[in-house]
Formats: structure tokens, C-alpha cells, sequence
């Protein structure tokens, strides 16, 4: 489209979010109740004290009963007709349930399944001023596993305390790998915490969905050992101090740690985790198991398989000295490399075959994503002489993309190092009026129209447009069905990989519940409904000792959505400014989805938020 509509939902309450100044917020409501729409609700540019945006919101329903519905019940065993009974945030009944005083929701005619776990986002900021975590919970999911990747928001070093391991360096990581803006930091994270247990005391008021944390390897590090953690490996001094950190976030709720071999800080140097050897990994894996629990999540070197393998050798010995599950993310099916999914499956067999507990995760999506250069962009990494630039105000970013001396340089690093890229490009969103005649369009075919090469093309777009224009990347990774089928339902692959949170200006990473209901199960068939609600539910609350969750039986907690197999959906992107600071974002919201009840309280009724909060720290 030209220019940038917004979608708001209607006919519900909007969860809360930071805008911009209140005046705004103002003007907005004035202007979208002549229109008949209930405004999203936004903070002022100085938020409040967290105790009141939060303070006496955590309900339940005393007793629920679901009435005639389909259950689906998390174990893999066929659907039936029948009834839930929750009393107190828990099951008490599953089956036929007579007269009762408790409310009644018809079910009829809907699917009746354990909420949705996803075992990976990475909602640690947005927790802080969003609750409900929107928009996974629209999509089903009552559980969100946050603090992948080897980040997270704690421990830190208060700022006051003069020595390194702040959360200056957690910011950057932050806005550099899961693009969330220093500016939304600085408006809505208060880091009024050090330890991990402080920060999981910060988010727990007013929490709207069940929340798993696990610990960042790279904040551990840092905490420890602070500019050093990205030059050298530890001394048994600092592994130990690691350690007690470690067995202290176990001890205040955690629920693993996270590590990573991939991925670069600001500087475009590895993270601390990459750092580490196996001295340290063991260590950490070591005492984190002390606690009778926990998983280790990591993101492997995927860019080269012969790496990757060896990142799932390792987690192989690390499961094995230390007794935990091991989690890599994600394996994913690309035709530039077609063979590489199944070495992965194979190595990940190996392990099992070994004693070891190694799980991949894969997600029912095809890899897509959109480029907008007043945004940020990881696939723009490799691309130095670009990533450079986008480091640079907006401002002074239009000025040095539209350098007519600099393009040629330009074109010829991008066609070097992305082009695979550039002839899978189409152009989403445009703004200026020239533009128009481009929407929907590839660039190879715009190149061949003009003459120009296809990074001029994106150059010449993106410029008019003052950097807004979307590119878009359709279909180029894990695209097709019969294999991404294949991988889906392989026995040592969990679904997951989202990176709901994250990448926010690229993708919407939530939906992947109903993604994989309306796709796999709905339109292709393959996999049945029963089968695909196990791998979403019991199956990832079993292996990750998520515990009470997962399945309708009685005594498990009232996490439960309602839905309609005919018409449930992840819905289309819609690219909003309703994070802090009027920062940008992909949302997706879900169809087809009935009610979310998360402990016994419905959170989310007909596509719209209520005021329940029921979650807890999982």
C-alpha cells in the first residue's frame, strides 16, 4: 500500500503500551471515536511508576466450565465431545460435567485444547511494560520461553556501582540482535534490578500470560567479567562467580540458560557466550542441573553447516556430563542447500543414540522477512559498507544511501555479498507517489525494465521513500510443505523458533500456533489436529519441564484455548507504532480464535484483550 495504514482492532480493550506524547493519544482518541473505534491505549512519553501501571490486576475465575466443545487434550489422543471444569485456576474436571454454579462458556462446534506453549521468544523488554506479551496470546499461547540466545535483561550492575557489566552493553546487544531501539529502552525498562530473581520479581505483578525465563549466557558473562567476556576464555575464578549466579536464578525461578555461537554484539564482534569453552559450559550446565531442573537453548552457527553440526555434537557432551535437555534452534529447510536439514536431523540422532538429550526446533512458517532501511535489518550484516550506514541517524542514513558518489560502492558490496537476496525482493510498502507504480513488484524485474541492477533499483526506491519502503522476502527458506512436513514431525524436533519479540521491524515472529493449525493441519493434511496440538502443548511442557501445563486432566492449570479448526489463522503482518516511544513494529492478529484462558482467567474473549491477569512464572 502507499503509505502506512494501521489496522486497530475493534470492539475490545487494547492491552496497555507506551506512545508518544499525550496530546497525541488525545487527538487519536478524539479521532477514532468519530470513527466508531476504541483507540489503542497508549502510556504518556514519561510513564508512571510501575506499581501503578500494574497494581491490583492479577484475577481468576473462581469456576469456569467449557461446555460441548471438541477436546483436543494435549496428548496426541483423539478428540471428543465433552466439558472442562476449572475451579480456582485449576482443572478439576475433564469429561462430562454436571449442574454447576461456576460460569458457562459455550463451546459448541469449537476446538477446546491446553493453551500454547512457544519455547522461544524473546519478550524480556517488552514484558516490562506490555504484560500480556502481544500478540502471542491472541494466538492461543499461554506460555512464552523468553531469554534466548544468550540474552537477557539480568543480571546487571546497577549503573551506580562503577563497575562494567551494566546494562549499556545489554541495551546495545539488545537493539543490535533483536532490534529493540535504545530510545524504547530508555522510555520503558527501568533496570531497577540486579540479580535474576529481582528482575523476575519486577515483571511478575500484572502478568497476563505464563512466563519461562531463562538466563543469557551473555549476561552472565558480562556481569562477571565485564569488556573482558568478548576477549578471553575464564579463569576457574570467574566460572565459579558464574556458577553462584546461575544457581541463584534456578533458585529464584529460572528456567535454564541460553547460549549462542552465532551471533555479534554492535560492534559486529561475537557475543560474550561465544567466548566461553567448554570448561565454562559444563560449569554452568552443572550447576544449573544442582536444581533438579533446567535446559540449555542455543542458536547454532548456521551459516555454516559443518559448524552447526559441531554445536550439536557439543550440546550432545554437555547433555551428557551434566544430565540436562539441550535445545538448538532452529533447523530450517533452504534450497541454496537442500541437503543440510537432514544432516542436522541425522547429527541430532546421533546424540540420542548416544544417551543424550538434544532437541531441535523448527517452525511451521516459511523464513520471511522484510528489509526497511530506516529500520534495522540483520540480513544487511554481511553487507559491511551498508550496516555501517545503518548505524547512522536517519537523517544523515538518507543522505549516505542517496550519495550519488557512494553508490556505486554501494551497489557493487550488495550485489557481492547479497544478491541470492535481491532476486527474491519485492517491494511491500511505498510512500512516495512515484513509488506507487513499483508496488508488489520483484526488483529483478524493475532492473530489467530501467537497466539499472537490482541494488540500484532498491537504492533509488528506498530514497524516495526517505528509507520507509518495505522489501519483502517471500518464500525463499523453509518454504516447502513436504519437506518442512517432514522436519515438523521428526520426533527430536520441537516446534518452536518464533522469535516472537524479536527482529520487530522485520517480522512478526508470533502466529506460529496458528500457522501451523490452518497450513499443516487445514490446508495441506499433514499432520492431524490432535497431533499438531501435542507438539504445541504436552510435548514441549513434558521435555522442558514446564510443569502442570500442557494437557486437560484434572489438576493441571487452567490454560485452555477455544477455537474454531475451520477458520482459525495467523492473520496478515500490519507494520504499527505502538511500542515505546511511537518505535515501530509487525504484529499479526489472529482469527478464528475464540477465547485464551490462562489459569482459569479468560485474557483474551473474541480477538479482544480483557482485564484478567492471571500469569505466573513458570
Amino acid at each position: 500500500m502507499v503509505g502506512d495504514k494501521r489496522r486497530l482492532r475493534e470492539g475490545g480493550r487494547h492491552p496497555p503500551t507506551l506512545g508518544k506524547a499525550e496530546h497525541n493519544a488525545n487527538k487519536e482518541s478524539a479521532l477514532h471515536a468519530r470513527r466508531g473505534r476504541l483507540p489503542r491505549r497508549r502510556y504518556l512519553s514519561q510513564p508512571r511508576a510501575e506499581n501503578d501501571l500494574f497494581k491490583d490486576t492479577t484475577m481468576t475465575q473462581s469456576k469456569l466450565v467449557i461446555r460441548g466443545g471438541r477436546i483436543v487434550d494435549g496428548t496426541g489422543a483423539d478428540g471428543y465431545l465433552g466439558d472442562v471444569l476449572i475451579e480456582d485456576g485449576t482443572i478439576v474436571a475433564v469429561g462430562a460435567v454436571g449442574a454447576t454454579d461456576a460460569r458457562e462458556i459455550d463451546a459448541r462446534g469449537m476446538v477446546v485444547a491446553p493453551g500454547f506453549i512457544d519455547i522461544h521468544t524473546h519478550y524480556d523488554p517488552q514484558i516490562c511494560w506490555d504484560r500480556l506479551a502481544t500478540p502471542s496470546l491472541e494466538h492461543g499461547v499461554t506460555t512464552v520461553v523468553m531469554g534466548n540466545c544468550s540474552l537477557s535483561l539480568a543480571p546487571v550492575r546497577p549503573a551506580t556501582s562503577g563497575v562494567e557489566g551494566g546494562k549499556v552493553k545489554l541495551i546495545k546487544m539488545f537493539e543490535k540482535i533483536e532490534d529493540i531501539k535504545q530510545a524504547t529502552f530508555d522510555l520503558a525498562v527501568p533496570f531497577n534490578w540486579e540479580s535474576f530473581g529481582d528482575y523476575l520479581d519486577h515483571i511478575r505483578p500484572g502478568l497476563g500470560i505464563n512466563v519461562g525465563a531463562l538466563v543469557g549466557h551473555s549476561a552472565i558473562r558480562y556481569y562477571v567479567m565485564g569488556a573482558d567476556s568478548q576477549e578471553r576464555i575464564a579463569t576457574d575464578a570467574e566460572i565459579e562467580a558464574m556458577c553462584e549466579l546461575m544457581r541463584g536464578a534456578m533458585a529464584a525461578g529460572a528456567m535454564g540458560l541460553s547460549t549462542s555461537y552465532v551471533d555479534i554484539d554492535e560492534d559486529g564482534r561475537p557475543v560474550p557466550s561465544r567466548l566461553a569453552d567448554m570448561r565454562e559450559k559444563i560449569a554452568l550446565c552443572k550447576a544449573m542441573a544442582e536444581s533438579g531442573r533446567g535446559v540449555l537453548q542455543t542458536v547454532p552457527y548456521f551459516i555454516d553447516i559443518e559448524k552447526q553440526l559441531e554445536n550439536i555434537e557439543e550440546l550432545g557432551d554437555l547433555s551428557l556430563a551434566s544430565g540436562i535437555m539441550c535445545s538448538i534452534a532452529p533447523i530450517t529447510y533452504s534450497p541454496v542447500a537442500p541437503e543440510n536439514w537432514k544432516r542436522s536431523l541425522a547429527k541430532l540422532e546421533e546424540q540420542r543414540a548416544r544417551g543424550a538429550k538434544v532437541f531441535g526446533q523448527s517452525m511451521p512458517r516459511s523464513f520471511d522477512i522484510n528489509i526497511i532501511l530506516s529500520e534495522t535489518s540483520f540480513l544487511l550484516y554481511p553487507v559491511r559498507k551498508w550496516d555501517m550506514l545503518m548505524k547512522l541517524p536517519l537523517a544523515e542514513r538518507i543522505i549516505a544511501f542517496g550519495d550519488p558518489v557512494a553508490r556505486p560502492v554501494l551497489v557493487e558490496a550488495a550485489e557481492r555479498r547479497i544478491m541470492p537476496l535481491l532476486r527474491n525482493m519485492a517491494v511491500g510498502r511505498v510512500y512516495a507517489p512515484e513509488n506507487a507504480r513499483y508496488l508488489g513488484r520483484k526488483l529483478l524485474d524493475i532492473s530489467a525494465e530501467t537497466g539499472k541492477s537490482p541494488a540500484d533499483v532498491m537504492l533509488d526506491i528506498a530514497v524516495a521513500d526517505g528509507l520507509r519502503t518495505e522489501f519483502q522476502i517471500r518464500g525463499a527458506i523453509h518454504a516447502d510443505p513436504e519437506i518442512v512436513s517432514i522436519i515438523l514431525d521428526h520426533p527430536l524436533i520441537h516446534i518452536g523458533g518464533s522469535d516472537a519479540g524479536a527482529h520487530v521491524t522485520q517480522f512478526c515472529g508470533a502466529g506460529d500456533t496458528c500457522d501451523m493449525i490452518e497450513r499443516y493441519v487445514r490446508e495441506f493434511g499433514k499432520m492431524s489436529l490432535e497431533r499438531a496440538v501435542h507438539r504445541m502443548t504436552g510435548e514441549p511442557a513434558r521435555d522442558w519441564g514446564i510443569r502442570g501445563r500442557g494437557t486437560l486432566a484434572p489438576g493441571q492449570a487452567g490454560d485452555v484455548v477455544i477455537f474454531d479448526a475451520a477458520t482459525i489463522a495467523r492473520g496478515d503482518e500490519i507494520f504499527e507504532d505502538d511500542f515505546p516511544g511511537g518505535a515501530n513494529r509487525y504484529v499479526r492478529h489472529a482469527t478464528g480464535i475464540d477465547k485464551v484462558i490462562v489459569n482459569g482467567a479468560v485474557v483474551v474473549d473474541k480477538g479482544a484483550y480483557t482485564e484478567a491477569r492471571a500469569g505466573v512464572i513458570v
